[in-house]
This record gives C-alpha cells, structure tokens and sequence, in this order.
C-alpha cells in the first residue's frame, strides 16, 4: 500500500465458481493518476472494479479506500421510465445538492434535447452521458469506470476525455475498464 494514495489493493484474487478469475492483482491510485484494466471479455476487469468500489468482496487481499469514489458500470443504471432530467435530479438530491444545478448540466452533457425522454427511448449514447454526468454532481476524488467510452460518438468521447483531464488535474484519480484503445494518458495499465 502506498502512502498518499486515493485507493490500494494488495494481492487482490478472485473465484469464481471453480473458476480463478485473477490472483495476487496490486495497484496504488495516486492523485493525477489513470490505470487502465486490460484482459479479454470474462476475464474479470469488471469484478476487479466491483471489489475496489466495495460492491463484490475479494477471495483474497487488503483494500485501502483513502477517498471516496463515483462507481460508473457498463450498465447505466436508469431505470426505463425515468429522464435524464429525473435522474440527475434524484442523485443531486441523494447528495444533497441544488435541482439547480441540473439544467447547466443537462446541456453540458449534450442531453437538453432528450432531458424529458425516458431512458427506454434514448438511444445508447445518451443513456451513457447520463450516468456519466452524474461524475459533476459531487466531487469524489476516484472515479471507477467499467467500459466509459462504450455508445459515446465522437462528441461524446471528446466530452468525455475533456472530463477525465479536468478531473485530473484536480488531482482525481481514475481506474477504468477498457477494451481497446484508452484514448487517454495511462500511468499504469493491470493485465488480466
């Protein structure tokens, strides 16, 4: 575990069934930093998130949360009924945070047009930059991202990208599941 450090994991493993997923994964999340999961569809990347946001337990090793985190799955997590606009202004409840700061929001992210269209008729791409707008609710220094540029058009990836420097150049951290290209700066990438 490293001092200074917004998440660590040490020697993390998993089972599944009677399935190794992974063993012995360690990583330390510095302020600035990005590390990048890597390994083929099944091999756990997703797993390894869940367990780092708290949500799955690991078979073996130590996790240090140090911060706390945005946990943005492959799923979106709208439910099909409910806006865009609905849904931001639930989670900035959660939080505690003005309704006000959603229409700044809404066009931020590109979703004025569809703020009032339920999810189960959004196209992909803006079921995406909903759940990720939920990122500029709340400060949390660590984002946990499974799959973040997945559905995103180039203006969304862009968007995105611009997201991801900002956050770290406010000295938030980022660990992202990711198939191909990051298309961002890494400092670290954990293969599978």
């Amino acid at each position: 575990m490293s001092a200074g450090s917004l998440l660590s994991a040490a020697d993390i493993g998993m089972i599944r069934g009677e399935r190794l997923l992974f063993r012995e994964v360690s990583l330390s999340l510095a302020p600035g930093e990005a590390i990048v999961l890597r390994g083929p569809n099944g091999a756990g990347k997703t797993t390894l998130l869940r367990i780092l946001a708290g949500l799955t337990q690991a078979e073996t090793g130590t996790i240090d949360r140090n911060a706390p985190h945005h946990w943005v799955a492959h799923r979106d997590g709208l439910k099909p009924h409910e806006t865009p606009r609905e849904h931001l202004t639930l989670w900035a409840r959660a939080w505690g945070h003005p309704q006000t700061d959603i229409e700044p929001l809404l066009e931020e992210m590109g979703l004025s047009r569809p703020s009032d269209v339920p999810a189960k008729h959004l196209s992909a791409g803006q079921r995406r930059r909903t759940a990720l707008a939920r990122l500029h609710l709340e400060y949390r220094p660590v984002w946990l991202l499974d799959e973040p540029l997945t559905a995103l058009d180039t203006d969304g990836k862009a968007l995105l990208l611009d997201m991801i420097a900002a956050h770290r150049a406010q000295g938030g951290g980022i660990i992202a599941a990711i198939h191909g290209n990051a298309e961002f700066v890494i400092d670290m990438q954990v293969d599978i």
